[in-house]
């Protein structure tokens, strides 16, 4: 791949004109709502932006594409079950700007790749399919029936169907992601990696360690419940706002919250809640109690000296652990407990970067309590020692009992708002051998039992032309991609690149020898096939599923539903090969929920069950307190220290989001809350940090990643000032993800540790 190739594969490094205010300390209320009106407004008629405001997340309406949060079980507000940022994830998916042949015509690949990721975002949604040719400067339209042939051919003259890797990402429904995954299995291979492998993968592989299950416990009516809630690594207010009001029902039964995070986050200080004209009058919710702000990657070290504390109070009474539960539901409690004495409380208080006092408070609140929920995001899974991160956590729930109870529990608040379902349904590059026994018992055909590739080994596959073809069901995987300049090369090493799409993002621009770019239908939109209106399904990231049905009127006639995609591909690939009649499934999907129902365990009666609008939980063994581990009971575990240190001059990086962010999505440049306007090439500093370094506010510094003695680089980008932990610093996602290597990831899980990359800063 040439140099100019694995450019456009970087942000564009032009600066805009940075404003800096005071970061603010509540979040939501009023300025949200002029926010997401003016957003909805601006790429949206007003017809439009209504009828989404009345269905969206709505009993019998469209789920939002935006976060896995769930929505209540009764009613729902009449004011809207959305937030600011899915109102902002609709602008994206149904703004009234299309782009077609005449688009591409103009512009050239070289030319957009200079866009920045705002920009490439607004350019329009995709009207028709696109094909790249072999040494080619523009796309140019392509039927859909040489789209199939093409990607067929492709396929069909591979060495091995192991040279080919099908991605997925998180917004793809039940129905097309079980459609693509029996293809994938059909065709001959495991490789089907998708979005988990690169945020919660670490969070299934620890709690199916522990607890059995890989999913979380509670139920949004336990989080209203709970005595006490431990927030970790997670910024709600921008990634899950909706999370805010069940906090702040939480609080207003009583309950108190932790917040533990780096960095201070508006919607962790205070909540003014939109819908309560009451609220906005006094100035809205105080969410946590005590926060602790713990070094990046200091998350061991401070529940190491919890437990101590906790463990030294219960010797001291015998009242504070739940010893009727440990000994019935627990197994290796006494090893846990031999390795946690061999700790030291004062040196995990160090390396944790939280004071003895705020520690203190916190155990003071474990020790009273047992209707516990622990929540974290990315916080905790994106590091090298992320599995050991979340067990770590999971053994102070089980120290208190805190599982299979009302108003206790784990819970992985997920990203996409699906990511959960495709997994369910079989997403997996590593799927258990129960789920392909059933596979096989329903198609007469024996899927592959080698495990596939999870994304990172995907990406060296590719770099390494050991895979010469990549297909992308939705996402964007060069921008959620790790170590960007390299998995740019993988890319480019393939034969041909697909990415099914509803709008133009930075994959389309960074190809193989060929590439095509294959619009879908967006979730908002109605999906008609042979006259009949289509349902599908989505499960959310608290085990539920329910239906979604798109309103609008799709934005151009050449759309497909994903469905359509994948049946049409599957036929065209393995029609010597298959007896599966996969086209079968375009005209009716409640088709595919048949074949579901029989493959996936908790999908009984599936069609009817869907027809109930609040939809239906899946089982979930650790909810009711039946741990299928290998012992039958949930286990403690024994959790190292991170090991790595900082030299002199160098500093651990977290990457983040921006409030006019989701995932890979840029809605606009502010950062609201973090008081940072117009500009997203910045890095927060501890002011002590700046001084010691000579840097000022706005200084231009280019920032440097060393790992197994390579050298990346990341240019231009303005320091502020933040209050955040002394060698500390943070910088958004994507620009960022050129200092992530690609070969820094969780043990067991292969996350990539986006959230601890040690770095160097120089003025430039």
């Amino acid at each position: 791949m040439s140099s100019s190739s694995s450019e456009k594969a970087l942000t564009s490094e032009k600066f805009t004109d940075l404003k800096l205010k005071k970061p603010a300390t509540n979040s939501v209320g009023l300025p949200a709502v002029a926010s997401a009106i003016q957003h909805a407004l601006k790429y949206m008629d007003v017809k439009t932006a209504f009828e989404i405001s009345k269905k969206i997340n709505q009993k019998g309406g469209f789920d939002c594409p935006g976060c896995a949060w769930p929505d209540p079980d009764d009613e729902r507000s009449s004011l809207g079950e959305y937030c600011e940022n899915g109102l902002k994830a609709m602008a994206e998916e149904a703004q009234n700007k299309t782009i077609d042949e005449v688009f591409f015509s103009k512009n050239s690949i070289d030319d957009l790749a200079k866009l920045s990721d705002f920009e490439i975002g607004k350019s329009g949604r995709l009207a028709q399919p696109m094909y790249l040719a072999k040494d080619a400067t523009h796309y140019k339209p392509i039927t859909w029936s040489d789209a199939y042939k093409k990607v067929a051919e492709h396929l069909n003259t591979l060495n091995s169907p192991d040279e080919a890797i099908f991605y997925t990402s998180g917004r793809t429904s039940n129905e097309a992601a079980f459609l693509y995954q029996l293809f994938v299995r059909a065709y001959g291979t495991s490789n089907l990696p998708d979005c988990s492998n690169m945020c919660h993968e670490a969070s299934g592989k620890a709690l199916t360690e522990t607890l059995g299950i890989g999913k979380g416990s509670v139920k949004l009516d336990d989080i209203y419940k709970a005595e006490l809630i431990l927030v970790v690594g997670q910024n709600p207010a921008t990634n899950h706002p909706r999370m805010l009001t069940a906090l702040e029902k939480c609080k207003k039964n009583g309950g108190k919250i932790v917040a533990i995070n780096p960095l201070p986050e508006a919607g962790l200080i205070k909540f003014v809640n939109p819908q309560s004209p009451q609220k906005i009058i006094t100035g809205g919710t105080k969410i946590a109690d005590v926060f602790a702000q713990v070094m990046i990657n200091g998350d061991v070290a401070l529940v190491k000296a919890i437990l101590l504390k906790l463990l030294e109070a219960e010797e001291h009474s015998s009242t504070v652990f739940d010893h009727e539960f440990i000994q019935k539901n627990t197994s290796f409690y006494s090893d846990f407990i031999s390795d946690l004495n061999t700790y030291d409380f004062d040196e995990c208080v160090k390396l944790s970067g939280v004071s003895k006092a705020i520690i203190l408070e916190i155990v003071d609140l474990i020790i009273n309590r047992d209707k516990i929920i622990i929540c974290w995001a990315m916080g905790l899974t994106q590091h090298k020692n992320a599995v050991d991160n979340i067990r770590e956590f999971v053994n102070i729930l089980l120290l208190k009992g805190s599982i299979g109870k009302e108003g206790a529990g784990t819970c992985p608040v997920r990203g996409h708002s699906n990511v959960q379902g495709d997994r369910t349904v079989g997403i997996w590059e590593a799927a258990p051998q129960a789920f392909l026994d059933k596979i096989e018992a329903k198609f007469n055909f024996k899927p592959p039992v080698k495990h596939g590739y999870p994304v990172v080994d995907a990406i060296k596959a590719m770099y390494e032309k050991k895979a010469k073809v990549f297909f992308g069901l939705g996402g964007n995987f060069i921008s959620a991609a790790p170590d960007t300049v390299f998995t740019a090369q993988a890319l480019g090493h393939c034969n041909l690149t697909v990415h099914v799409s509803t709008k133009l993002n930075r994959s389309h621009l960074v190809t193989g020898k060929e590439a095509l770019i294959l619009p879908c239908l967006a979730r908002s939109e109605k999906d008609i096939q042979n006259g009949k209106e289509q349902l599908q399904s989505v499960e959310n990231s608290m085990g539920i599923v329910s239906s979604t049905k798109g309103i609008l009127k799709p934005c151009s006639t050449e759309l497909q539903s994903e469905v359509a995609i994948v049946c049409n591909i599957a036929h065209e690939t393995l029609k010597k090969k298959s007896t599966i009649d996969w086209l079968r499934y375009i005209d009716n999907y409640a088709l595919i929920r048949d074949d579901i129902e029989e493959v996936v365990a908790g999908f009984e009666d599936y069609n009817n069950k869907l027809q109930h609008p609040e939809g239906f939980y899946l089982p979930n063994g650790a909810r009711q307190g039946h741990f299928k581990t290998e012992t039958g009971k949930a286990h403690f575990s024994i959790n190292k220290l991170p090991d790595w240190k900082l030299k002199s001059g160098e500093f651990i990086m977290t990457t983040i989001r921006s409030h006019d962010q989701f995932n890979t999505t840029i809605y606009g440049l502010n950062d609201r809350y973090r008081g940072v306007f117009n500009e997203r090439r910045i890095i927060f500093m501890n002011p002590e940090d700046m001084e010691h370094k000579g840097l000022k506010s706005k200084d231009i510094v280019s920032i440097k990643s060393k790992f197994n003695d390579v050298i990346r680089t990341a240019h231009n980008f303005k320091v502020i000032p933040y209050k955040i932990p002394k060698n500390c610093c943070a910088t958004y996602f994507p620009e960022a993800n050129v200092l992530v290597p690609i070969d820094s990831y969780a043990h067991t899980a292969k996350t990539p540790s986006s959230k601890s990359v040690i770095v160097t800063i120089e003025k430039t």
